[in-house]
Order: structure tokens, then sequence, then C-alpha cells
């Protein structure tokens, strides 16, 4: 504790003495010095801020005993800023030699040699000292306190100054304080550009870096600034004394014309603000003796050695090396620029790097895409396997600079059946038309092996550029069957057998590097991507270790009312609730469509072993194998592991395209999400001190958000009586209990009808609450045109809504055509929130997938062969041109297909076998069917059911029963705000709102006011970091 307190103690004491020393520098040389001299000198002596920069630079180079090149320029820096000063001093005494000017150009030099001290931190873990290490690292940890104390410091400082100059110098306060009007102006207007300019140079600076186009957007630019600040102040006065040169006839002098401006000749009282400008830069520059090129040498000389001194002290710049993905702590040193040395700051505050050589190249990543399939369409298997050779065309395998590989897995479930007249179990019609794809997408691949495993058979190609591909046909007689028992089998396969057995020694040595640089892209059936969005997760995961999983934006494909409906939801999703999560906090679920997990984080305690809990729990099959990807990224986040989004990676996947498949995967994705998110919160306290990235106010939004989800069926009873009393023109409370009525007969009948016939019932209900909502809609419309406002809640809140979605969608203009399908999205909101709700809830015990549940296509006749010759036969007989025994090659010539021996083909690793065998007993053995306790389950699943409905319903209940108490009592407990019209004015007339009504408003108006910044943030954030990784990843 005490170390803790001397640390703290040291790290303020040294904040304190540098902050003091550069605020008193920089007030010193601007305030006090800088009147004295003219505009050029003025905007040259700014460049010699580098001095102490060049000292460190070589110190730094000669104690870490590396023979660098880039040694040579800091010093020959040094020599030109010394050159600069010596310079200045004899050009200013030889002109002037008063003792003020000597004490202006002595105030000068040691100020500029103050403010060199601000990037101190830039080289302070370079001199191998432990005391300064120590604090660098406690600064860094600390970086924030850092700056208030440092802008405390300076404001502080910069007072003081001011306060002494005025009092010294001989001058009044009221000649500081009483400012004409127009001067005033003019001062504001500059105080407003440097702030806006500074800023936005700052911004386009770290875009530029992160872009990777340092030379050409970054370096050229700024050194090139300071000269064109010099030539913008002398180009103007140039151009003014030529004009009056004309006026004055051709023997008029430079030194008539400074002495007709400095005596106000040549200056008219009604001057505008440039000409005022040309007057105040000439003010500056007629002390010097223009015709005489001796001052003019000076002149030139000292300001192009400041600059040259500035360009090598940043030379190192020039061969920086960035990575992929850069953050911006990375790039610069200091969070903060200097505004009155904006181009200087900006280049020596970029981190000055030592790069020693490595002995060891780095480990390259390693990415194993894992698919699940199970009853996926042709088409659907077609973009899965286009994807795949996508990537293996991108990154091929023998290319020696190659820093990510891949190895593609397919997992197919249930891909055996039983045929008359066969003994053994051959592949189903599906699993042949896999197969088929294959063939399709490249006619000429290699298919290596055909294996019989302890789990059915597995296929191994090698794709065209050296990758390979395996697929794993699963047996559900043989190995247990479903998505989550599939990702249980590549996760022990790749982390547990394939890691361990081929860097076991490094493992048993404590290295788990190779843990931390192998990846799985978690991917399903229908999955469409490009290699980019696959590398900017990498990139992702690579530059932040803490991070655990990384998914991109899902895109839905498919036509129909309901998928342009998806379209919309799937926008919002991630435009505003992703996009929060992940700047706020930390994103709870990474979609098992598209993610992107480190080996290392799946193999943390309680993640991988954890996550093969067989469920035996009502509650069990809801969480884990109702949402397994949730589930999956619930625990790595209660293990402190961080889950980000990163909207430049698109995916695209098939969403249902009609009404019954859209309810049954929403059956299956609600009630699991609301269980995670249970889970979560519940473990809230834990987790937070575990998980940096979820904080105490991060779980009150999430309790925030559960809580509005929770409350969602009687919010939109409350919008449907809101829409009947505009409509209708009836009694708040009469037209409550007619909205309620439709729920609650429909709720009453999912408790009694089968699941299609509920569908039905809410497909009709969708139609007509669809037309109620267009209705509604017109008549909020009319309503504000009769009464020439907008000021009522009804139109605010649709104009807020419209605005908010408009304004994001412009802000993601790829998307912005999304829009239009908000148009059904809203129609849709009774169903998709009311509707589905309650369908989702009271078919909770329904454990079944819910999707793709359909018959194979028609089987073929029964046949005779063992799965070899099955596969073969399914690949050949789409190929006439081959033989079923052989395969070609990539040049076209026709070779054996490695084909084995019965028994060496069915086992050819042993190893390999009793890994699989071992993993079968332990984790992945079929479930046997036990009538009496699927019975148990069954009636576990359904007291689960009524417990989560009977509470579920009752908040709704009870939100319903305040709402129609609160309109009952009347205006006595309403609020009274009041109504104007379109011009601001007050109409007389007054809104009455219950209390509730207000605070849902309130509540839910915060929550997309949170969203809608999360937003904002994150998508210049997503500019900065993934625009320039984007180019270079294609």
């Amino acid at each position: 504790p005490n170390k803790n307190i001397l640390i703290k103690h040291n790290i303020i004491t040294l904040v304190l003495s540098v902050e003091f020393l550069v605020a008193f520098g920089t007030a010193v040389l601007t305030i006090v010095a800088m009147p004295f001299f003219d505009i050029v000198t003025n905007a040259m002596i700014l460049n010699s801020v580098c001095i102490l920069s060049s000292i460190f630079q070589v110190v730094a180079q000669c104690l870490a005993r590396q023979t660098s090149r880039f040694i040579v320029p800091p010093i020959i820096s040094i020599v030109f800023i010394l050159s600069g000063y010596m310079v200045f001093i004899i050009s200013y005494l030889l002109s002037r030699e008063d003792r003020e000017m000597k004490i202006m150009i002595g105030l000068a030099i040691v100020g500029t040699i103050f403010v060199s001290l601000n990037w101190w931190e830039n080289y302070s873990t370079l001199f191998r000292n432990p005391f300064l290490n120590s604090i660098s690292e406690d600064i860094a940890r600390s970086r924030n306190l850092v700056g208030i104390l440092s802008s405390v410091v300076r404001i502080l400082v910069t007072a003081a100054v001011v306060g002494a100059y005025v009092p010294l110098s001989g001058r009044d306060w009221s000649s500081v304080t009483s400012v004409p009007d127009n001067v005033r102006r003019v001062i504001w207007i500059l105080v407003g550009i440097q702030i806006v300019s500074s800023a936005l140079c700052h911004w386009f600076v770290v875009v530029a870096c992160k872009m990777h186009a340092i030379r050409r957007s970054f370096l050229l630019p700024v050194y090139l600034a300071s000269l064109g600040v010099v030539a913008a102040f002398i180009a103007p006065v140039i151009i003014f004394y030529q004009n009056l040169s004309k006026t004055n006839g051709a023997n008029y002098t430079m030194t008539e014309y400074c002495y007709d401006i400095t005596n106000g000749m040549g200056l008219n009282h009604n001057a505008s603000l440039p000409e005022r400008l040309v007057s105040d830069i000439t003010h500056t520059l007629c002390p010097e003796d223009i015709n005489d090129r001796t001052e003019i040498g000076f002149l030139v000389g000292s300001s192009l050695c400041w600059w040259l001194g500035w360009v090598l002290c940043t030379v190192y710049i020039w061969g920086l090396q960035l990575q992929r993905i850069e953050r911006t702590q990375d790039l610069f040193v200091r969070r903060m620029y200097e505004g009155a040395f904006l181009e200087q700051s900006i280049l020596l505050n970029t981190h000055f790097k030592i790069r020693m050589k490595k002995k060891v190249p780095d480990d390259p990543v390693t990415v194993f895409l894992c698919a699940t399939m199970w009853h996926e369409s042709h088409d659907e298997m077609m973009k899965m396997i286009i994807s795949m050779f996508r990537l293996d065309k991108y990154r091929p395998k023998n290319n020696p600079n190659n820093d990510v590989s891949f190895e593609s897995h397919i997992y197919f479930d249930d891909a055996f059946k039983d045929l008359k007249g066969s003994k053994e179990r051959h592949i189903n019609q599906y699993a042949e038309d896999l197969v088929e794809v294959v063939q399709q997408v490249y006619s000429v691949v290699l298919c290596d092996r055909i294996i019989r495993t302890p789990y059915g058979g597995r296929l191994e190609y090698t794709l065209p550029h050296g990758n390979q591909l395996m697929v794993h046909f699963k047996d559900k007689l043989l190995i247990r069957n479903k998505k989550r028992w599939s990702q249980i089998m590549y996760l022990y396969y790749i982390l547990g057998w394939r890691l361990n057995r081929k860097y076991f020694k490094k493992f048993v040595e404590g290295d788990d590097e190779k843990k931390a640089n192998t990846y799985l892209l978690a991917l399903d059936g229908d999955t469409d991507f490009q290699p980019s969005a696959v590398m900017l997760l990498v990139d992702r995961l690579k530059r932040y270790p803490d991070v655990g999983a990384a998914c991109g934006r899902i895109h839905p494909t498919g036509a129909g009312p309901m998928v342009w409906y998806q379209k919309f939801e799937y926008a919002v999703g991630h435009w505003l609730q992703k996009t929060a999560e992940h700047v706020f906090g930390c994103v709870l679920c990474s979609p098992g469509c598209f993610s992107l997990f480190r080996g290392a984080a799946l193999m943390d305690d309680n993640v991988m072993k954890r996550y093969t809990t067989k469920a035996t729990e009502a509650a069990h099959y809801i969480q884990y194998d109702q949402g397994e990807d949730r589930w999956l990224c619930t625990l790595l986040l209660q293990q402190g592991w961080r889950v980000e989004y990163n909207a430049a990676s698109d995916a695209y996947t098939n969403a249902p395209q009609d009404f019954k498949e859209f309810y049954n995967q929403r059956r299956r994705w609600g009630p699991s999400t609301m269980a995670n998110t249970i889970d979560l919160l519940g473990s809230g306290s834990l987790t937070s001190k575990r998980n940096r990235s979820i904080s105490q106010p991060f779980i009150l939004y999430q309790i925030i958000s559960m809580a509005a989800a929770i409350l969602g069926p009687a919010t939109i009873c409350i919008m449907i009586a809101g829409c009947l009393t505009l409509i209708l023109k009836i009694h708040p409370n009469l037209a409550l209990f007619l909205a309620v009525v439709p729920p609650v007969i429909y709720l009453i009948l999912c408790f009694k009808l089968k699941s299609d016939t509920q569908i039905t019932i809410a497909a009709l209900l969708s139609v007509l609450y669809a037309l109620l909502m267009i209705a509604t809609a017109l008549s909020i419309i009319g309503t504000m045109v009769k009464e020439q406002t907008i000021w009522t809640p009804s139109g605010l809140f649709i104009i807020a809504m419209v605005l908010m979605n408009l304004i994001t969608a412009g802000l993601h203009p790829k998307e912005f055509h999304l829009v239009i399908y908000g148009l059904l999205y809203f129609i849709c909101i009774p169903s998709g929130y009311l509707l589905l709700t309650i369908y989702s809830m009271v078919n909770m015990n329904n454990v079944s997938w819910g999707t793709r549940e359909t018959g194979g296509p028609a089987a073929p006749k029964p046949p005779t062969q063992t799965i070899t010759q099955r596969i073969l036969q399914a690949k050949c007989c789409k190929c006439p041109c081959w033989d079923c025994g052989k395969l070609a090659d990539q040049n076209g010539q026709v070779t054996e297909t490695v084909i084995m021996d019965e028994k060496s083909q069915d086992y050819p690793d042993l190893t390999k076998e009793d890994f699989w065998r071992e993993l079968q007993q332990v984790y992945l053995e079929p479930l046997a069917e036990y009538k009496e306790k699927e019975k148990i389950i069954a009636n576990e699943l359904k007291e689960l059911r009524n417990k989560v409905t009977f509470v579920y319903f009752i908040c709704n209940a009870m939100w319903l029963v305040a709402t129609f108490t609160l309109q009952l009592i009347g205006s006595s407990v309403t609020i009274k705000i009041p109504k104007y019209d379109l011009n601001l004015n007050p109409t007389g007339q007054f809104l009455y709102i219950d209390p509730i009504g207000l605070m849902f408003l309130i509540g839910f108006t915060s929550l997309l006011l949170i969203q809608f910044i999360g937003m904002f943030y994150h998508s210049k954030q997503t500019f900065d970091f993934d625009k320039g990784q984007i180019v270079m990843a294609r």
C-alpha cells in the first residue's frame, strides 16, 4: 500500500513539475516574447520546440546500443536548431541593441526549451531506468487523471503569467479588458477557426495513420504546413504592396510602403477584415529593414534552420511500421495535442520506437473455419463452399509470406440413413448434395481421402491453392446430434487433439502462445462472406489480446415481406443495439453464423468444459441448447473476456422467408436470450470484477433494456389503445380494454391449440394490426396538419423516430436503402413485439429446432455399395467424364484416388481414432431415449413455461392496471404540458399525460438516445480503424 502511495506521489510531483515548466514556457513564448518579433520569426520559431526531443533521441539510441541510421538525423537536427538560435540572436541584436529585446530573445529561447519538455514520455521507456519505466506505466494507467491535472496546471500557470506580465510591462488592466467590438469579433472568429481547424487536423492525422497513408497524407502536409503559413502571411502583403505601387508609381519602395502602413496611410477607415489583417502583418514585418538583404538573409536562415531541424528530428516517422489495426494510444504518446504548436506537437507526439531485430519470427495465426450443417438447401451449401474457396485463393497454403493460414471443417449433422437391402448406413441426400456442390464449385478439386470414423465418415479435400477442407459426416446413432454437440466436436478436436498433439512440448513448458494464435471461425451452413471480412476480425483479435470473440455485421438474404422485415430489424439491431453494447460495455452475443473466437479464450476455465454440460433441467434446455451461441458468449464474458463488434466485416445468411419458419426461429431465440441475459445479470457483481468491459452502469443499462423488453406486450397494448382512441374517438379506458382483449384471447388459445394453428391465428391478427397501424399513422399526420402543431407526444415521438432512423441510416450510406423496409417494420410492430412474444413464451416448452425440420429429397434406389463407393458414386455420377475410382489433379491429369484396403481405410490413424472414441464416451455419446425420463422433462418444461409465463404476463398486467387506474382517476394525477403551434407560440391548450406513461416515454427515449450516441461514436471508430484495413485486406 505504501509503495502505491509513493508511486502516486511521484506521478503527481513529476506531472505537476513538467506541466508547470511546459505551461510557463508556452505562456512566456506566446504572450510575452512573440509580440516583439515579426510574423515569420513567430511562425518558424515554433519548430525549435523539438530541441530536447532530438537530444533524447540521440541519448536513447546510444543507450539502446543499436547502430541505427536514425541516429544521424537527430544529431544534425540539434546542430540546425542551435544554428537557428544563433542566427536569430544575431539578426535582432544587430538591428536593436536595447535591453528589452535581449530579454525577449532570451525568454523566447528558454520558452521553446521548456515547451520541448512536453514530449518527454516518448523517450522515458528507452532510458532503461526502472524509476522512469514505472512512472510511465503508472501514467499510462491513469491517463485520464493525468490529463485533468495537466489542464488545471496549464490554466493556472497561464493565468499567473498574464497576471504578472500586465503590471510588470507597465500596462493598465483596462487596456486588456477594454477591447473594441470589431476587434473582439475578429478575436472570436480567429479563436473559432483555431479550435475547429486544430481538432479537424488532429482527427484527419489519426485517420491517415490508421489508413496507412502516413507519408502522403500525414508527413508531407504537416511538414509543409509551417512553410504554407508563412507563405499565406507574406503573399497578401506582397499583393497589397503591388497594388499600392501601381497607384504611387514604379519608384514606390517597400520602405515607403512600410512607412505608409505604420502611419495609417493607404488604409481607409472602412477597411475590410482581410485588409486589417494585412495591415497587422505588415506592422510586424516593417521593424525589419526589408530592403536590407543581410537582415532578410538572417530571417530566412534562422527560419530554414529551425524548419530543417524539426524535419530531421521527426524523420523517424517516415519509416514507422504500423500494424493492420493500430490504436490511437499506440500511435501517439499523449491524447491531447498542443493548440499553439499544432503541427509540431502532432509529429513530436508520434511514438518513437527502436525496433530490435527479432531472432525468432512470430508464429503465424491459424484460423479454423468450422461450419455446422444439417438440412441446408443446395443454394445455401453453394454459398458456404464458394466462400471457403474464396478464402483459399486469398491465402494460398504455400505462400511463404502468409501471416494467416486457414483450414476448413464442415460438421454435417444426421448425415446417414438406413436403406433396405444394405447392412451399412448410407449418407442421405443432403450429404450427397454437399459432395455435389463441392464438385460443382471447382471441378478438379482433389478428394485425398475418404475415411470411416468412429462418428461416421470424413472426406478430406485439398483445395486448389493447397488449403485443406474436411467434411465430417455425423451418424446420430454413433455420436450426439444437434449443433452444440457439433461445436463441441470441433472445439475438442482442434483445441484439444490437434493443438495439444502438435505443440505438446510447448504446452508442457507453459508456452500458451499457440493458443492465443489459434482462432476458430464459427459458421452456419448458409453463410456467405468475403476474405476481407474474415481478416478484419482476425486483425481485431490480433490487436487486442483481451478480446475473446468478435463478430461482424450480419445481413439477412432472401425475398418476400418476411425477409424485408428482417432486413430492417437486423439493421436497427446492429446500428443501435450492437454498437451501444460495444461502446458502453461489451457485446453480449456473437452470432454463431459468423464469429471469430480466440482459442485461448475457449480453453479458459469454465468455458469449453462447461459448454459440454448436458441439459438435465428444464432451464438448461432453454439456455444451453436453444441459444448455444449466446450461452458460449455468456461464459466468455463471465470469465473476463471481451466480445467485440466490427461493423465493416459483412456476412450474409439466409433468413426465414415464411411466417411459420420466422415465428419458430424467434420462439427459440426469445426465451434463450432472456435466460442468458438473466444469468449474466445475476452474476453481474462478480462479472464486473472479472471483466473490465462490464461496468455497473452498463449492467444498469442492460437491466433497463431487459425491463423494456419484458414490458413490451403491455406497451404495445397501450400504443394500440392510443390508436383506437385517436381513430374511434372513444374513452382511453375503453380503448385500453379493447386493445387488451385480442392478446388475452390469443394467449388462452395458445395454451389450447397446436403450434401451427397458433401461427395461423397470429398471421391473421398481424394483418389486422398492420391495417390499424396504417390508419393510426395517417390519423396522427392528419391531426398534426389539422391542429397546425407537431408538439404532441405522438407527433414528437413519430418525428423523432423517423429522424433518428434517417440519420442512423445516413451514417451507413451503403445500407441507406433499408429505410424503405422501415415502413413494413413499423406496421408489423404489434406482430413482432406482442403476438410473437406471446407465442414464444407459451411455446417455451417446445425445444425442437423449429427451422429446416423438413424431410429430405426423394431417396434414391437402395444401393449395395460401401460408404466409400457411395460417396464416390455421389460425386462421379455427376461428372460422367471421370471413372469412379479416379480423380483429376489441377493439371487435368487423371490420377488414382487415395483408396486403401477396407481396414486401413476405415481407421488410418489409430491415435485420432482413440481420441474420437474417448471424446465420444465422455461427452458425445448418443443420448439414450427413455420414455419415462422424456415425460419427466416434458412436464418440467411445461411447469417452467407456466411459471415464466405467469411472472412475465403478470408484470405486463400490473403495468396495464396502473395505466388503467391513472386514466380512471383523471386529471388530478396527470401531468399538464402546454401545447405549442409550429411557430413555438403557446396555444393556451394543454396535453395531459399520466405519470407512468411519461416515465416510460422518458425511459424509452433515454434508452434510444444512449444507443444513438453509441452509434455515432462507433461509426467514427469504424471509419478510423477499418476503412484502411478493408483496402489492405482486399
